[in-house]
């Protein structure tokens, strides 16, 4: 820039092409699902609404790519005033670090096991790809408060637009206690990521 030499850093392999088409295929794919998936929300949408107060949908402020803030969408799992009761909660927290998660959480409803255990929930969440706030593969989106907590290395994982699934959640979800070892594997999706990785 005005004749100075500049050097550019990124936190990510930025293959602005492969972005691109990740970006695409990404939404594509999420309308597909979202179709195919339909009757599924709507089964489960009524079956919420008939067996416990409050909405059929929960919205949830997340943060995504270099901190932008976007509300998540999920079929609601727990009772209504859930967020309330998670500071009373807060001594039955299994994980370490800006976590909170508790496996057999008394404020999931009934048919909420049903649909975390199935992760039935997690359907509402293609609407937020076509949206483009999230990806359908990328690191898990973490909730405000997690992020104030965050060490330096750790808000890396905000360079890369958060997603549904990733590398996380398939090597071993909920059985991993650590908080580290979910940023460990979030930062190596980040440092490798490639088209055939997402196939993969």
């Amino acid at each position: 820039y005005y004749g100075l030499p500049m050097v550019s850093f990124n936190s990510l392999n930025a293959n602005l092409y492969s972005l691109y088409v990740k970006n695409i295929w990404e939404k594509i794919f999420a309308i597909i699902l979202i179709f195919l998936t339909i009757p599924i929300i709507l089964l489960f949408g009524f079956l919420i609404r008939v067996s416990s107060t409050g909405p059929i949908f929960f919205k949830q402020q997340r943060v995504g790519l270099h901190g932008r803030l976007f509300y998540q969408y999920k079929l609601r799992s727990m009772v209504a005033n859930a967020e309330n009761l998670k500071a009373d909660l807060a001594h039955l927290n299994e994980q370490s670090g800006p976590v909170f998660k508790i496996k057999k959480d008394p404020r999931l409803t009934y048919i909420g096991k049903f649909i975390r255990k199935f992760s039935i929930d997690e359907l509402p969440q293609l609407f937020n790809v076509v949206m483009g706030d999230m990806n359908l593969i990328g690191p898990r989106p973490p909730v405000p408060q997690e992020v104030k907590q965050y060490t330096t290395n750790q808000m890396r994982r905000l360079s890369m637009k958060p997603g549904i699934t990733g590398l996380w959640q398939v090597s071993g979800r909920n059985s991993l206690k650590e908080f580290d070892d979910w940023v460990k594997l979030d930062l190596e999706y980040i440092d490798n990521w490639n088209l055939s990785l997402d196939f993969k």
